[in-house]
């Protein structure tokens, strides 16, 4: 993710970056979105290739703050459950990095689209009391 074009967080770049040493993913493992400011759960439904690159995909999770700190708050905490009706996202690993990719039906290739960004081995979830 490029700060200041795809996101507006120091943080969240600087998760989407961190790969190196990253766990190998598996089916049920939880990821972290990372959008402009904020980040929401995920889980992992499935690993594959496309053609040498590594591939998976993902379903967003629900999620609910379970402080009491109030909205306008950067200590946040939540409860996490999978979510079966979420929309799936398939990430590709390539160049260092989960981008999202979506399949062309006409030309049956993979191009690379505009989403959020992505951490593997971990569901995280965080509400910029900002915005």
């Amino acid at each position: 993710m490029k700060l200041g074009s795809e996101t507006g967080s120091v943080m969240n770049h600087l998760y989407s970056r961190m790969t190196r040493g990253q766990p190998n993913p598996e089916v049920g493992m939880g990821v972290t979105f990372l959008h402009w400011t904020d980040r929401s759960p995920g889980t992992i439904v499935r690993v594959f290739q496309i053609g040498k690159d590594l591939a998976i995909e993902v379903q967003g999770d629900n999620y609910e703050r379970t402080d009491s700190n109030g909205p306008f708050t950067e200590c946040q905490s939540y409860a996490f459950s999978t979510n079966p009706k979420a929309c799936k996202i398939v990430y590709r690993f390539n160049g260092g990095k989960w981008r999202s990719v979506r399949l062309n039906p006409d030309t049956g290739r993979w191009n690379y689209s505009d989403g959020a960004g992505l951490r593997i081995g971990e569901r995280d979830a965080y509400r910029d009391p900002c915005f």
